[in-house]
């Protein structure tokens, strides 16, 4: 029978089938395929008996992400905050760059605006084409758009720690009673409250996995491929990419950069090209002899 994977945790995956929930282990064959199954992958699973049973075959991916371990996602919901704790744009378009290469959609929601509306990070997304809204997890504002937002798809949740996401879910669907973690006022950062990776069906008609915090999306994706294909990754940056004077150019400096003089004009967000430079510098060390055959 065939399913999809609701959560991972310490080696078991509950395959939910339509009919039941199934806790399995997967087949050795993918440990020494270096596969692991993830949460949202549709698989193909051998019914055991007393409610187990074992993932046979993973059927083939949309997409995936090694951290968080998530497949098939239909969008990125990047939660952020301009109160305590404060997102780094970067950290967004860090996010974001990693999503596009995978064909995944990137939506920016901005938490406690109760507290800050959040301006600048509302002008930015906005400005760079990214469905944004406001919403505030206390006082329920803006909740019902986001759940236009989410309805019908599989979404995944991330964001930095203590930015709300557990909050939003629990807001979403009270019944869930996710466990929410304070914010320490003195290193502005939250703790992780997400152990794992879940997907929840919403009352609403969305389906939503919550992650662990952005600290999840390190070095691995950070690879080739993006090294490759940054600049399309910023999706604003597509109608001047074939313009510029140079064939190869990198856009962080060269004369006859349409990129650069959209930037000058005010067409592109300014944070968003810093978060290029640094993804670019960062990428930079990467050498072809390194790629992985």
């Amino acid at each position: 029978m065939t399913g999809r994977i609701q959560k991972a945790l310490s080696g078991f995956y509950y395959v939910d089938t339509g009919e039941t929930v199934l806790t399995c282990r997967a087949r050795g064959k993918f440990r020494k395929e270096g596969i692991s199954p993830l949460v949202g992958d549709r698989v193909e699973v051998r019914e055991l008996g007393n409610g187990e049973g074992v993932v046979e075959t993973i059927l083939p991916r949309r997409n995936a992400f090694a951290r968080p371990a998530v497949a098939n996602i239909d969008q990125l919901v990047v939660i952020a905050s301009a109160a305590i704790p404060k997102t780094d744009p970067f950290l967004i378009d860090r996010v974001a760059a990693i999503a596009a290469l995978k064909d995944c959609a990137v939506a920016v929601v901005l938490n406690k605006c109760d507290l800050d509306p959040a301006d600048r990070l509302y002008e930015i997304y906005r400005a760079s084409g990214f469905p944004t809204l406001r919403v505030s997890a206390e006082t329920g504002e803006g909740i019902a758009d986001l759940k236009g937002l989410i309805s019908g798809k599989l979404s995944a949740f991330t964001g930095n720690s203590g930015v709300g996401k557990s909050s939003i879910l629990n807001t979403l669907n009270p019944d869930f009673h996710l466990q929410v973690g304070e914010v320490s006022t003195a290193l502005g950062r939250g703790r992780h409250t997400t152990r794992h990776v879940e997907l929840h069906r919403l009352s609403c008609g969305a389906e939503v996995v919550d992650t662990p915090g952005f600290s999840s999306f390190d070095a691995e994706e950070l690879d080739f491929a993006l090294k490759r294909r940054l600049p399309e990754t910023f999706l604003e940056f597509a109608p001047y990419l074939d313009q510029c004077r140079f064939v190869g150019c990198s856009h962080t400096r060269e004369k006859g950069c349409a990129v650069l003089e959209a930037l000058r004009q005010g067409k592109l967000q300014k944070s968003r090209h810093d978060s290029y430079l640094r993804l670019y510098e960062e990428l930079k060390p990467l050498r072809d002899w390194q790629e992985k055959k």
